[in-house]
């Protein structure tokens, strides 16, 4: 497959043509105010790897609403660990625990969150985490869910869900609550700059964060770019209902991760396929040419894959993600 987007040199500088609502942060200030973060339980879980102690944990998200996710640690811990908070890709749920405990292997928490409403792409040995509030009148996927109203659209839940993992992991007594890194790729990767660029909200300190091919960015340019799956999802539904173009990107737009990460503070590592079609590079490198713009001192590197698509970096991004932490999540190793 050829390179279909920007020349690399203009993407270094490509930040698109993004307007934020006026309002975008006080439409954030108001979701998070509403109710409080708790981690409600956290038994172990039984598995068969004697590396790796799992706990089920389930917090409150949005709403008060119970939420999944998986808490990996080396086996026997007793003590505070750096902690790597993962989201998942598009379609995807926290699956089974050992499908993600590399960074638990590592000698870090690890974390996985499961995402409501989905992971009928990979299953899991144990409950699913519903979306109570998914209603009718959208295309087929989850993109378009309640897109007529920020208040009422999709990613407001899992966006907030992904705060207040954050914050209820302050509840574990396997997290040190300093050192916290999040991280995710495709959904995952834009979940984690919508975190990123909401904590300060919260009060909480990110200490870094890694987005992979992230999605969820600069939809303006991706519904120009490329008709793959998920943001096909968009043009179906406005298909459909071929008057409300103007309301479905004034509410994307209060979830646009390029929009939200410019406020984050944490030092970030992105990676970018060139030849990707599901999230364009110039989407990535809007979100990462944008990121942390309003912050006084922050560090943010890319990896630039020329001949790869969605799969980005693959396992040589986590090896580069394993050097970017080390330097960021201090004490892993004493």
């Amino acid at each position: 497959m050829v390179q279909f987007d920007l020349p690399l040199a203009q993407l270094r500088e490509y930040t698109a043509d993004l307007v934020a609502p006026a309002d975008l942060l006080e439409f954030w200030q108001e979701t998070l105010a509403e109710g409080t973060a708790m981690l409600v339980s956290s038994p172990r879980f039984a598995t068969p790897w004697r590396l790796i102690d799992t706990y089920d944990v389930t917090f409150r998200g949005y709403a008060g609403s119970p939420v999944r996710a998986w808490l990996s640690v080396p086996a026997g811990n007793r003590t505070r660990l750096p902690t790597v908070v993962q989201y998942q890709g598009y379609s995807g749920g926290r699956s089974f625990p050992e499908s993600a405990n590399v960074w638990a292997s590592a000698g870090y928490a690890h974390v996985v969150m499961d995402t409501r409403g989905q992971g009928y792409a990979n299953g899991a040995p144990a409950q699913a985490t519903p979306d109570p509030l998914l209603g009718s009148g959208h295309a087929p996927g989850f993109l378009t869910a309640g897109v007529e109203s920020p208040a009422e659209y999709y990613y407001r839940r899992v966006y907030t869900d992904a705060v207040r993992l954050v914050q209820a992991l302050g509840d574990s007594p396997h997290v040190d609550p300093d050192r916290i890194a999040v991280t995710g790729r495709s959904q995952g990767g834009g979940v984690a700059l919508a975190v990123a660029g909401l904590a300060h909200l919260v009060g909480l300190r990110l200490s870094a964060v890694l987005a992979d091919v992230p999605f969820l960015c600069a939809f303006p340019r991706a519904n120009q770019v490329t008709d793959a799956e998920p943001y096909r999802e968009i043009d179906r539904y406005l298909a459909g209902w071929r008057d409300r173009t103007e309301v479905v990107f004034r509410t994307l737009s209060y979830f646009d991760a390029a929009l939200l990460a410019a406020t984050a503070r944490a030092d970030a590592l992105f990676s970018v396929g060139l030849v990707d079609r599901v999230t364009p590079p110039s989407t990535v490198f809007a979100a990462f040419n944008r990121y942390g713009l309003a912050a006084e001192e922050v560090t943010k590197e890319i990896r630039v894959y020329s001949h790869n698509g969605h799969e980005g970096g693959g396992q040589y991004q986590v090896h580069e993600q394993a050097a970017f932490l080390a330097a960021r999540l201090r004490g892993v190793q004493e």
